[in-house]
């Protein structure tokens, strides 16, 4: 297999810091901003721009404003994978009902794992807006959903697969094109 790759280390701290600076742009500030991290690597991109935001903004506490939505039983593919595992799901103390939630994930394709998430977040609340962050969209969509703030943009073919590897899970920090 054929592995070519797009973002090195620099490239992926280079867009997580934009993608920050551009959510709180987007906000008008800090207030009411809640991100949650769709599991597994959307949550570690989820804490990683509350960083980078906290560093930034002092009055913005990543720990408080961070958590993680399980989407497992909300996918419309779960007949075909029935052993897919469940995690937690974390929401912030202070709830989502009336915030800016920012759905965090890694790559977005055909927009099925974000329908997904939007059925899930309903379950937890109502936020006053719902915005989506990506760290790589590939194209491809199925569903009407595209991305508010992206890392990067990578066209690719379906044939092709975007690996992204996070330092917390995956031991470095690239996204990959494996063809």
């Amino acid at each position: 297999m054929a592995s070519r790759t797009v973002l090195t280390g620099d490239d992926l701290d280079r867009a997580i810091t934009r993608i920050a600076h551009e959510i709180v742009e987007s906000n008008h500030g800090t207030k009411n901003l809640i991100l949650l991290g769709i599991p597994t690597r959307g949550v570690l991109l989820a804490e990683r721009i509350a960083k980078v935001i906290q560093r930034y903004y002092p009055e913005f506490s990543a720990s408080a404003s961070v958590g993680r939505l399980d989407i497992t039983m909300y996918r419309d593919d779960l007949s075909l994978h029935p052993n897919r595992t469940v995690t937690e799901t974390t929401i912030p103390v202070a709830g989502i009902d009336g915030a800016v939630v920012v759905l965090v994930d890694d790559v977005l394709y055909s927009g099925r794992t974000i329908r997904a998430a939007l059925d899930a977040l309903n379950a937890h609340g109502r936020p006053s807006v719902v915005r989506l962050a990506v760290l790589v969209d590939r194209g491809h969509r199925e569903l009407p959903i595209r991305a508010d703030f992206v890392g990067k943009n990578l066209p690719t073919s379906r044939e092709e697969r975007i690996r992204v590897q996070l330092s917390e899970n995956d031991g470095e920090n690239s996204v990959v094109i494996e063809s």
